[in-house]
């Protein structure tokens, strides 16, 4: 799937790295706008006048096991800068006529690289003159150039760090400089980009605002459209882009699970219908949930019971409004990429997304999902473009089934009541310390484990809660975030004196992988 969204762009064939999401963000952080396509789909005749330059991505695959793989070599004969990156710097250049072998001593982390020639892939690149640090991932190398290709760096275990044939502009790295841990990794991406391909930025949130106004516009013309509405970072853009696109042709659905965070239900009404003036239809479907819910504790099962019930209500709420023809989505391009409708790389995960796949077929509407080709550092600088809140728009993600899979085992109102305290508390206390902003998602989850307590004279036998806090780039990978113990020592103390079922808080430090960001 090639987009045509009418700009100059960088292509990036996926090889199946786990770091290719990364080199798209990078390029649209620097302003220029970057697509992600598998090496099994695209082909020559794909490459117009609107590629600018062409990023060939890392993977785990060998060169010379070539029926494990697909390329058509005829893409880089259609003059366009060509930036190979590990993987990608090994296929270019045994295309070209080199040879690629196995390491004699692989390298993994990070390393240092000698620079040998000036070129304008390096210009201010190297933090030293002759030196820098870079993150290496490889098993193979380059063992001989391809002809008219010349060396610009080296490191002790690969000779061809940085080669380049400028006559045909060609660039090969042997490293990730798409990585936080390569120093000054995205100075060398803006050179291919700026120096190299000599493509101008086109890409702002601005630019995406005005455009995604205008097509929404074009598509939907006088029709209705309805949208789910969360309260999300997500499902909250496209409410407000819908909203300053086509006004009161938009009607939004909240459905209240009974499984949101303390008062949220009270924030998005607050928000969304009083203040920006949107067709907000409020449900309150507290009950049904916890009802179906009732006695259910396989994960999987939750799931589909909450997924299932969401969208009966939302239909049954949907025929009352007559007319409508499009139904709006906050799918984001990373939903697509997973789901494996874009890259379908080696790999991409088949798994079935909340939010791709997910219209009912008998509801016979069209899909609006004006955000599915951004990520999610994207959508909320769209979002302060359009005027939603800093508090919105920096919301931690939050799980489609809610609280339900906090609550391992079986869920009663009960327990509901107890979570959303311990969540308030514990979120609450991480603004008031402006803890907030520094990770990537927090919430606190009730176990299905009660433990003996001692509370002044009384014995006490309570739940468990656990605390999660972590940090990343994209919720891919994810770290545990290090908090003082005075901060631990001051929460837990406040969650066990302040809610009455829990006398022990304990916090998760484990990274993923191993583990995943929810519990269920």
């Amino acid at each position: 799937m090639i987009l045509n969204i009418g700009l100059k762009k960088i292509l990036i064939i996926d090889f199946g790295s786990q770091f290719t999401q990364l080199i798209a963000r990078r390029i649209r952080e620097l302003g220029v706008f970057s697509e992600i396509v598998s090496h099994k789909k695209v082909k020559s005749k794909d490459i117009t006048p609107l590629t600018a330059g062409i990023i060939l991505s890392g993977g785990p695959l060998n060169v010379y096991e070539s029926k494990k793989y697909s390329f058509d070599k005829k893409i880089i004969e259609k003059d366009v800068p060509v930036l190979g990156i590990c993987f990608g710097h090994q296929i270019l250049s045994k295309i070209n006529g080199g040879k690629v072998k196995q390491s004699k001593h692989r390298e993994f982390g990070l390393a240092k690289i000698y620079k040998k020639k000036e070129s304008l892939l390096i210009r201010n690149f190297f933090k030293t003159k002759k030196m820098t640090k870079v993150w290496m991932s490889h098993a193979d190398q380059v063992s001989k150039l391809p002809k008219n290709f010349n060396v610009i760096a080296s490191s002790s275990n690969s000779k061809f760090a940085i080669v380049e044939n400028k006559i045909k502009g060609f660039y090969g790295v042997q490293f990730h400089p798409e990585v936080t841990h390569t120093e000054n990794g995205k100075k060398l991406i803006s050179n291919f980009i700026f120096l190299i391909c000599k493509v101008k930025k086109n890409w702002s949130s601005k630019d995406q605002k005005m455009k995604l106004i205008k097509d929404i516009r074009k598509k939907v013309g006088t029709k209705k459209v309805i949208c789910a509405l969360s309260g999300g970072v997500d499902s909250s853009v496209v409410a407000q882009l819908l909203n300053k696109a086509i006004g009161k042709k938009l009607y939004c659905i909240f459905v209240n699970t009974g499984l949101l965070r303390k008062n949220e239900e009270k924030e998005v009404v607050k928000t969304f219908k009083k203040k920006l003036k949107i067709n907000l239809i409020y449900v309150n479907a507290e009950k049904e949930f916890i009802k179906k819910l009732t006695n259910v504790s396989d994960p999987e099962k939750k799931r589909k019971i909450i997924g299932n019930l969401f969208i009966k209500i939302f239909e049954r709420y949907a025929k009352k409004i007559k007319d409508v023809k499009f139904l709006a989505q906050g799918t984001l391009y990373p939903d697509l990429i997973e789901s494996k409708s874009v890259t379908g790389s080696q790999t991409s995960k088949i798994k079935s997304h909340h939010n791709v796949g997910g219209l009912p077929k008998k509801m016979k509407l069209t899909l609006v999902e004006p955000l599915k080709y951004l990520f999610k550092d994207e959508v909320r600088k769209l979002g302060l473009e359009l005027n939603l809140s800093k508090e919105i728009i920096s919301r931690h993600p939050f799980p489609g089934p809610g609280l339900a899979i906090r609550i391992p085992g079986i869920i009663t109102k009960e327990k509901i009541g107890i979570l959303k305290e311990a969540d308030h508390y514990f979120i609450n206390s991480l603004k008031e310390q402006k803890l907030y902003s520094k990770i990537w998602q927090a919430y606190a989850a009730l176990l299905p484990v009660k433990t003996v307590g001692v509370m002044g004279d009384n014995r006490t036998y309570e739940y468990l809660c656990l605390l999660r806090a972590i940090t990343s780039e994209d919720g891919m990978t994810a770290d545990f975030y290090d908090f003082k113990k005075t901060f631990i020592q001051m929460i837990s103390n406040k969650i066990v004196n302040s809610i009455r079922g829990i006398n022990r808080v304990v916090y998760d430090v484990t990274s993923k992988p191993p583990s995943t960001i929810e519990l269920e």
